[in-house]
């Protein structure tokens, strides 16, 4: 009997958040989370884990409420679904993943979707394991981004308008994020540190707002990176990640 538990407001603050598992010391992003989490409990937000100190978890939103850049009617939207280490190959993602369709059927949604690409990218769930569940691509970017769903009753969501421009205005490096993910606040911190270091002007945009992330340019996940106004990444960076996006651009 595998042992699985929803996060809830009783239990929010005790349980372990199981995707910083890898940290040993006090982690400043995970109390960031749980609020971030505590305020979309009530909009039908769902985190389910392992009942044990594993990175073995989904999390999933009605589309409605989820902060991404995607249009539709009554589907659920899944931000992660990760299994990790020891735990691979014993039958939790299918569980998982089993639980989400189930509970979208059961709330009479249309359908479930996720965020995929072309060519599988860091902090993306595993799109060639959803694909096994009967989740289609039915929308893209020019960029390789995918939108996979698996419809129930034939309608299908897609990117918003704005989600497909990926480009602003602004020359400088910009950086929209928000606090879902317990391993943004040290990354906003670590490229505040390196730009006042290098003297690189930067933006960070928190969204902050369900409309802010809905009216975003360009996909998104938790996390948009732009330089010379154009996109780069949803994908979190570290100092050669950085260093890569601002060398390449300035060649051009």
């Amino acid at each position: 009997m595998i042992d699985f538990v929803n996060l809830t407001a009783e239990n929010l603050a005790d349980e372990h958040l199981c995707c910083i598992i890898r940290s040993k010391k006090p982690h400043p992003g995970v109390e960031v989370k749980r609020q971030w989490l505590s305020e979309r409990l009530d909009e039908g937000h769902v985190f389910r884990k392992l009942n044990e100190k594993a990175v073995v978890f989904i999390e999933y939103a009605p589309l409605e409420t989820a902060w991404v850049p995607i249009t539709g009617d009554n589907y659920y939207y899944i931000y992660c679904l990760w299994v990790s280490g020891n735990y691979k190959g014993k039958g939790y993602g299918k569980a998982l993943m089993e639980y989400c369709l189930t509970d979208a059927k059961k709330k009479g949604k249309s359908g479930v979707c996720m965020l995929g690409a072309k060519k599988q990218k860091s902090w993306l769930s595993d799109q060639s394991f959803a694909m096994k569940f009967g989740f289609e691509v039915v929308d893209t970017t020019e960029n390789g981004y995918e939108l996979l769903a698996l419809s129930f009753d034939g309608t299908v969501p897609q990117f918003a308008g704005n989600a497909k421009k990926l480009s602003i205005d602004s020359q400088i490096l910009t950086i929209y994020y928000d606090m879902q993910c317990p391993y943004i606040h040290q990354n906003v911190e670590m490229i505040k540190r390196y730009c006042e270091t290098h003297k690189i002007p930067v933006d960070l945009i928190k969204v902050d707002t369900l409309r802010k992330a809905k009216e975003l340019p360009c996909v998104f996940n938790n996390w948009s990176v732009f330089y010379k106004g154009k996109f780069e990444t949803v994908n979190l960076l570290d100092v050669s990640y950085l260093e890569r996006i601002l060398k390449k651009r300035e060649k051009q």
